[in-house]
C-alpha cells in the first residue's frame, strides 16, 4: 500500500501528516511506529491524521506519538495540522477549528505562524516535593491538553534530561498514564528556556507546545508574571503564551503562538 504524506515541523518537533478524510486508511500502532522510525521509516516525533469532524468543526485531528500510541493533544502538532488542513479547504481560510481528544481547538494562521486557542487548562495541582535521582525537587503540575510536570532549575544545561525525565515521566504520583517532564530556567519575568522529555517519544524532543504552555502558566502562578510569556525551546525557536485568568486566579484560557513549517512531501510503501 502506497501512502501519500507531508513532513512538517513545529519549532523542531517533527510530524508525519496524512489526509484521511475518506477514512479509507486504517493504520495500527505498529504501522504508525514504523512510519515514525528514523531509520526504517520517514522519521518523526509524532503522527497526525486529518479526519472529518463529528460536530460543527472543520476537521478532526488524530494524534499519535512515535511509539504508535494515540494521545489527547499536541500543541506543536496542532499548529502543523492547522496549516496542513487549511490547504484542504477551497477558500484557504485564515482561521479554522478542529476536534481533538482534549476538546475543540481554534487556530488562526498568521503566515508561517499559527496561534492556537488551547482552551481552559485543568488539573492544576499543589507543588509536590519528589525525589529524582539523589536529590529532592519541587514539582509543579497542570494539564494543558496532556499532563505536564514542570521543575524549575537554575541551569537547564546542567540537567540530565534523559535520566531525570524518565524518572519523573513514570513517577507513581502520575500513574497510571504518566506525565510529560519539563525542566525550565527563568531568564526574565517574561522569558523562560525549556527542555522537555516527552512520553510516547520516551526521550527529549526539540520542542513541546503543550509543555511550553504548561510551563509558562506555572511560572505565572509561582512568580505572578503577566501575560504574555515567551519560552525558548531546545530547537532554538521562541514560542509565545498568552493567557487570561478568572477572578479566583485560575486560568480561563491559554493561547500558544509559534511556527509550523512544511519540510517535504512524499509517498511511502507500507
Amino acid at each position: 500500500m502506497d501512502i501519500r504524506f507531508s513532513k512538517m515541523n513545529g519549532a523542531g518537533n517533527d510530524f508525519v501528516v496524512l489526509d484521511n478524510r475518506t477514512r479509507r486508511l486504517s493504520l495500527d500502532s505498529t504501522a504508525i511506529a514504523r512510519l515514525c522510525d528514523r531509520h526504517r521509516g520517514i522519521g518523526a516525533d509524532g503522527f497526525l491524521v486529518v479526519e472529518p469532524a463529528d460536530g460543527q468543526a472543520d476537521f478532526r485531528m488524530r494524534y499519535y506519538n512515535s511509539d504508535g500510541g494515540e494521545a489527547e493533544m499536541c500543541g506543536n502538532g496542532a499548529r502543523c495540522f492547522a496549516r496542513f488542513a487549511a490547504r484542504l479547504l477551497p477558500d484557504k481560510p485564515l482561521s479554522l477549528s478542529f476536534e481533538t481528544q482534549a476538546g475543540l481547538i481554534n487556530a488562526a494562521l498568521e503566515g508561517e505562524l499559527v496561534a492556537l486557542d488551547m482552551g481552559r487548562p485543568v488539573d492544576h495541582r499543589a507543588v509536590q516535593s519528589l525525589v529524582l535521582g539523589e536529590s529532592e525537587h519541587q514539582v509543579h503540575f497542570i494539564n494543558t491538553g496532556v499532563p505536564h510536570a514542570v521543575v524549575f532549575v537554575p541551569d537547564v544545561e546542567k540537567i540530565d534530561v534523559m535520566a531525570f525525565g524518565s524518572v519523573l515521566r513514570w513517577h507513581e504520583s502520575f500513574s497510571p498514564k504518566g506525565t510529560n517532564a519539563n525542566f525550565a530556567q527563568v531568564l526574565a519575568p517574561d522569558s523562560l528556556v525549556l527542555r522537555t522529555f516527552e512520553r510516547g517519544v520516551e526521550g527529549e524532543t526539540l520542542a513541546c507546545g503543550t509543555g511550553v504552555c504548561a510551563t509558562a502558566l506555572l511560572h505565572s502562578v509561582e512568580s505572578g508574571a503577566a501575560s504574555p510569556i515567551h519560552v525558548r525551546v531546545r530547537g532554538g525557536d521562541t514560542l509565545r503564551v498568552d493567557f487570561l485568568k478568572d477572578p479566583d486566579g485560575s486560568f480561563a484560557s491559554a493561547r500558544l503562538t509559534g511556527p509550523a513549517d512544511f519540510v517535504f512531501e512524499g509517498t511511502i510503501s507500507l
